[in-house]
């Protein structure tokens, strides 16, 4: 994949693919760090000790459509190759929580990519998701949260035309304005 927000993407599948009622979704950069963080995090069907020990091997899946997984091992070593870290923690009907760092500035860092629309579309795609986003640079930052939109809504879907079009319109402008002078990209 050749942007980070793809990534993100594959991974909150594969969350949805387990069982996963609630995603939070966490970007941050820190300038003075020179650090571009993510956190996946879920509440599926967890994985227990060996298949956690296996799943950032490229040639391991617990997929019965292909025999490869690339997703999680493509993501770790996205991170790694920045200098970065890369960490997974799951347990068994506990969840999965991924944490990847990219250093910012380094020359092999993908792009940050469409993240917008990466989380737009798990929204939509998957209106009975809770989803739990934050986007933050600096000190500067924006939630947005599913289960708040849906009390406001009440039986209005997430899906539906308007409230599709607002949530991304609000995901692009907050990120305009939370990215302020630098679009981090």
């Amino acid at each position: 994949m050749t942007e980070i927000s793809l990534n993100i993407l594959d991974i909150a599948e594969n969350s949805v693919a387990a069982g996963a009622k609630n995603i939070q979704i966490e970007i941050s950069v820190s300038r003075s760090d020179d650090i571009l963080k993510v956190i996946i995090a879920d509440d599926g069907k967890g994985m227990d000790q060996k298949t956690l020990e296996k799943v950032t091997d490229p040639f391991f899946t617990s997929r019965t459509t292909r025999k490869i997984g690339l997703g999680v091992p493509f993501f770790k070593m996205a991170a790694e190759a920045t200098g970065g870290s890369f960490e997974i923690n799951s347990s068994p009907g506990e969840g999965t929580r991924i944490c990847a760092d990219f250093v910012l500035s380094h020359i092999d860092r993908m792009p940050l990519g469409d993240i917008s629309t990466t989380i737009h579309n798990l929204i939509v795609f998957h209106p009975q998701l809770d989803v739990s986003y934050r986007y933050q640079v600096d000190d500067a930052y924006f939630d947005l949260n599913t289960k708040e939109i849906r009390e406001i809504l009440g039986d209005i879907p997430l899906d539906s035309k308007e409230v599709s079009r607002y949530i991304k319109d609000y995901l692009v402008e907050n990120k305009q304005e939370t990215d302020k002078e630098e679009v981090f990209q």
